[in-house]
């Protein structure tokens, strides 16, 4: 049995969804279904449910929000997952921990490396990097996935609320000095289910292959949608915003060759389904 946090979300929806193709009994669960922030109440949840393995897709994600409350950002990315992963420990389950490219500085144009310069700007880079010293912490099973630029059926993302855009208006600033790689929640889900069945433990990375700033991104969804709407990009510093976001947000997948795992497609084939998915 696996347990998946955060059930309720673009990827643990969709983690839910292949452990079901696969017929591995799974039980996803939401915010309403267990306070991960309380560590009695996840104690007894576990102990009781006795998984062997949880996949740990809960967290607080609300980037901009999290600098104004950290203590609930921390409440939730540091402690919640310290409960989650003590609870594990007691049954001797693994665990897998969803991470992010937040947790590194984003200097250079070179994919960092699982033990690259760990220097979060963010609150919530910081608490997302402060739940995995917890997993290290505490268990020897367990799998830290950091992933970036997440988008899936379930839920709101960077796509759907550019087509939403893109149909009101003829144009849209779009910051051009980030890059990274957007990541389909649909080719991502297969290969958390292919850990969790695994020992290979350690951290990874896992993104769609290839890499683009936001405004590429945003100009292959207009023309892949055929919307008429023109992005113009712009540089990061035309576009304030409270977190502030890694201008480099690549990341090298060698963890996941070397440990035998197939690399995700490319991210524009992952927006081409994705497209035909969300239009049903």
């Amino acid at each position: 049995m696996i347990l998946v946090t955060g059930a309720n979300g673009q990827l643990g929806f969709d983690v839910v969804k292949e452990l079901n193709k696969r017929n591995i009994e799974c039980l996803g669960i939401g915010r309403a279904d267990l306070d991960v922030t309380d560590s009695t109440v996840v104690d007894n949840y576990i102990s009781n449910l006795k998984p062997e393995c949880v996949i740990h897709c809960a967290a607080y994600t609300a980037v901009d929000k999290a600098e104004d409350e950290e203590e609930i950002c921390s409440k939730v990315n540091v402690y919640g997952t310290e409960n989650i992963a003590k609870a594990c420990k007691k049954i001797d389950a693994k665990m897998l921990y969803i991470s992010t490219d937040y947790v590194f500085d984003g200097q250079g144009d070179a994919p960092f490396e699982i033990n690259g310069n760990i220097k979060p700007l963010s609150v919530y880079g910081k608490t997302k990097f402060e739940g995995e010293l917890k997993v290290k912490e505490i268990l020897d099973k367990y799998f830290i996935v950091r992933i970036s630029w997440v988008f899936g059926v379930n839920g709101n993302n960077f796509i759907k609320t550019m087509i939403r855009l893109g149909k009101e208006k003829e144009s849209l600033n779009v910051v051009c000095d980030q890059i990274g790689s957007p990541t389909y929640t649909f080719d991502l889900a297969p290969l958390l289910c292919n850990m969790a069945v695994s020992e290979k433990y350690g951290v990874y990375h896992a993104t769609n292959e290839g890499f683009c700033s936001w405004s590429e991104f945003a100009t292959e969804i207009m023309k892949k949608a055929n919307l008429k709407c023109v992005i113009n990009p712009i540089p990061t510093s035309e576009y304030p915003t409270k977190a502030v976001r890694p201008f480099n947000s690549r990341l090298s997948k060698k963890s996941l060759v070397d440990g035998g795992f197939k690399l995700l497609p490319s991210w524009e084939d992952a927006l081409d389904r994705y497209l035909i998915e969300v239009r049903g």
